[in-house]
C-alpha cells in the first residue's frame, strides 16, 4: 500500500507543478487503486481538481493543451497514461470564475 500512497502523492505533486503552482488550486476527489499487468504493478488515479479566481481559465487551458506533453517526474513511478476526462467552467459563489478539471491516470512502478 506504501508504493501506492507514493504514487498517489507523487501524481499531486507533479500535476499542481505542471499548473504553475496555481494559488487557488484545490483538489476535490482523488482515488486511488492498484492495478497490475502481466509485466507492470502500479496503480490507477481519478483526480478532479478545481481552480477558482483570476486567472483560472488560462492556467486551466494551458495546463490541459499541454498535458499530453507534460513531464511527470514521480521518482520511483511512471505516467504510463494520462487523460482529460472532464473539463467544466463555471462561476464560483463569489462570481469569480472556477473550473472544474477531471483527469485519469495511470501509473506503473518504475524498475
Amino acid at each position: 500500500m506504501a508504493a501506492l500512497t507514493d504514487a498517489t502523492s507523487a501524481l499531486l505533486r507533479a500535476v499542481t507543478r505542471n499548473i504553475g503552482n496555481f494559488r487557488a488550486l484545490a483538489y476535490e476527489e482523488i482515488v486511488s487503486r492498484a492495478w497490475a499487468s502481466v509485466t507492470f504493478t502500479g496503480a490507477r488515479h481519478r483526480i478532479v481538481l478545481r481552480l477558482e479566481g483570476e486567472g483560472a481559465e488560462d492556467a486551466a487551458a494551458a495546463f490541459v493543451d499541454n498535458l499530453e506533453a507534460a513531464e511527470f517526474d514521480l521518482g520511483g513511478h511512471i505516467v504510463a497514461d494520462i487523460a482529460l476526462v472532464s473539463s467544466e467552467r463555471l462561476t464560483g459563489p463569489d462570481g469569480a470564475p472556477l473550473v472544474r478539471i477531471g483527469l485519469e491516470a495511470l501509473t506503473v512502478e518504475d524498475r
